[in-house]
């Protein structure tokens, strides 16, 4: 393609008149006739920053812009122009309004990008046209000509605009101040002004080869960057394919998983521990010849169990819960994916809602969904590594109405219910034994529900525990809130054994306290029996110690139960203390005691091996033995320290 040759001399304003109006098909044409002069136009009006091989691609980007949008069938819509007198060229309302066109394109490109606004899209490189491998750029010329360019670049595009307009399109500054106008120049008598500043005899030389983006150049880029870059492309282009298949690609192992989040990793381990034809089932009987009674050995129990989507659906949840997924874990156990193929220990419908538990030798994970959907699922995890015998005898199937449900171990014989506060209460046991009442159980299991002490709202008036009995024994469990119950226990730290149900009558509203925190097993003893002043009969000193799962946390509780008094009042608490248990059985509390003369005394007591008692601070006193009685005022407040027989001193509980 061949410029157009150097434009007539201006003409006078004067000569434009009104013309008539512009149709896209006539646009069109003008643009096909005088494409090179129109490219030369914006070629010139864009700055030298952008380098010119791009400012060539620019110029033809914005000319081809330049046309307008909309035809239609009905026929080509109406462009508003103003028409020249005189000449083919100027006398083109088509090419008068093109030429409007361009330029408002090119002042706009021309623009610096600042941080203050977004870029439009003139600003930024052209899409289209584009050429891969080649630089192009118009032909070199002379000195002249690359002086012309050096102080064209000086100058605003505006005022670079009023030269190309006086130069290639022979109009006069009037003339000029209208087309830079109609192309939305800030200020054309600026632009004006800085034009006259310059001479104008050499802007001639704008209609030579060297200004011309149609009569081109071309040579190639950079190969040695080209080709790092192409490689870099590749391997971007091959890792997003990987991925894309990693993630998007169905197989057995990530189908359809309800509730559960996106799969972020398909690391193979992680994969088969989420495979439902991976899980553990220990058969039925397995449990009869093992010498082990722990979770290890309960069977796949529950009509659920060939379910392969629901098992899917839990395992999915379990390696990474979705945003509605309800998921609670006991303290100090880990919430996370399992770490192999899991053991499947029951999957079946209970109270409307389809239930799988799992376990993974350290971790029960019980997973719940509606019956109607997987909407509202819910994902509870506990701690049982180490349980056996008692602490391995049920897991809670589910909650519901302030009810529990329970999952009974298949070494379990019969199962009963005992309130703590009503001991006598209930019908009688065929072996005799009274204060039980039987509960039913399914042929897998499964219990009735029953009321349940950890959902109670209204105070301490009941306290229902569950009684188990296999072959070994009668245990007593009792729910917390956590997936497995925690046993009950009496009996000095070191040598507790299973409680009974009289033991722990006077101590049950206790429980309480150590709700929702991880329990494994509590436990309660008598350390010690004071006689009261005034021979008011003989109290009863208890410790009782709630031990958790992780090991540490546990509650100390001395209690103090007064002569015809059914239940004890809390002497002393403490939490994270080693007394009272295995590692230290020792144990000093004492508590303020009305006779009933009306007389207040400082009643303290220790464990058998405490030598002597000394009470400190708004109380004086101190005693030989484990025993301390020492009258006082109401309200008083004393401190406590004690002596063993082996000399270590001790301080109070709490």
């Amino acid at each position: 393609m061949q410029s157009q040759d150097v434009a007539p001399r201006p003409r006078p304003a004067s000569a434009a008149v009104p013309g008539p109006a512009v149709g896209v098909a006539q646009a069109e044409a003008a643009l096909v006739e005088h494409y090179p002069r129109l490219v030369r136009l914006a070629y010139l009006v864009l700055p030298s920053r952008l380098g010119r091989s791009r400012r060539v691609l620019t110029a033809h980007a914005l000319v081809q812009r330049g046309l307008p949008r909309g035809r239609t069938s009905g026929g080509a819509p109406v462009l508003p122009a103003r028409q020249r007198a005189g000449g083919d060229r100027d006398g083109d309302p088509g090419y008068a309004y093109l030429r409007v066109r361009v330029l408002r394109l090119a002042l706009t490109a021309a623009r610096p990008l600042t941080f203050r606004s977004w870029p439009t899209r003139t600003q930024l490189p052209p899409l289209l046209p584009r050429v891969w491998g080649l630089r192009l750029f118009p032909r070199s010329g002379g000195a002249d000509e690359l002086a012309l360019d050096q102080r064209l670049s000086a100058l605003s595009a505006p005022a670079r605009a009023v030269h190309v307009l006086r130069a290639l399109e022979g109009l006069a500054d009037a003339d000029v101040r209208e087309v830079l106008a109609a192309a939305g120049a800030e200020d054309p008598d600026d632009a004006l002004a800085e034009a006259a500043d310059e001479p104008g005899g050499e802007y001639a030389l704008l209609a030579s080869p060297e200004f011309d983006p149609c009569s081109l150049q071309a040579r190639p880029t950079d190969l040695m960057r080209r080709r790092q870059h192409t490689r870099a492309a590749l391997a971007a282009v091959a890792a997003v394919a990987v991925c894309g298949a990693l993630l998007g690609t169905p197989g057995d192992g990530w189908g359809p998983d309800g509730a559960a989040a996106p799969p972020y990793a398909r690391n193979p381990a992680a994969q088969a521990a989420l495979e439902p034809g991976r899980l553990t089932l220990v058969p039925a009987g397995a449990w009869e010849s093992s010498a082990r009674t722990d979770f290890s050995v309960w069977p796949a129990r529950g009509g659920l169990t060939g379910d392969k989507a629901l098992l899917r659906r839990a395992l999915a949840v379990w390696a990474r819960p979705g945003e509605t997924v309800q998921v609670s874990a006991t303290p100090g156990t880990a919430a996370g994916a399992p770490p192999g193929p899991p053991q499947l220990l029951y999957a079946g419908e209970v109270d409307r809602s389809r239930v799988v538990l799992l376990f993974d030798g350290l971790r029960i994970a019980r997973y719940a969904e509606p019956e109607d959907g997987t909407r509202g699922a819910a994902l509870d995890f506990a701690r049982v590594d180490g349980a056996t015998g008692a602490e391995a005898s049920a897991v809670v199937l589910g909650r519901a109405d302030g009810n529990v449900r329970y999952l009974t171990a298949p070494w379990v014989r019969t199962a009963a219910v005992r309130d703590l506060l009503k001991p006598a209460a209930g019908s009688a046991a065929p072996d005799g034994s009274a204060g039980r009442t039987r509960l039913a159980r399914s042929a897998e299991g499964v219990t009735a529900p029953f009321a349940s002490p950890a959902l109670q709202t209204a105070g301490c008036r009941s306290w229902n525990v569950l009684e188990l009995t296999d072959r070994t024994g009668t245990r007593l469990l009792t729910d917390l809130g956590e997936l497995t119950p925690a046993r009950l226990t009496s009996g000095r730290p070191g040598r507790a054994r299973d409680a009974s149900a009289a033991a722990w009558s006077p101590l049950a509203c206790s429980l309480a306290a150590v709700r929702g925190q991880g329990v494994r097993s509590v436990n309660s003893w008598p350390y010690a029996r004071q006689p009261l002043p005034g021979a008011s009969g003989t109290a009863q000193w208890l410790c009782t110690r709630a031990d958790t799962w992780r090991g540490g946390g546990p509650l100390v509780l001395a209690q103090f139960h007064a002569p015809g008094q059914p239940y004890g009042a809390v002497a002393a608490k403490a939490e994270n203390a080693s007394a009272c248990g295995a590692k230290d059985p020792h144990v000093l509390a004492g508590v303020l005691w009305k006779s009933a003369g009306g007389h207040w005394y400082l009643l303290a007591a220790g464990g058998e091996d405490t030598a002597s008692i000394r009470a400190t601070g708004a109380v004086i006193g101190s005693a030989r033995g484990n025993l301390l009685a020492v009258r006082t005022e109401q309200g008083a407040r004393a401190g406590l320290e004690g002596t063993l027989a082996g000399g270590r001193e001790i301080t109070g509980l709490g």
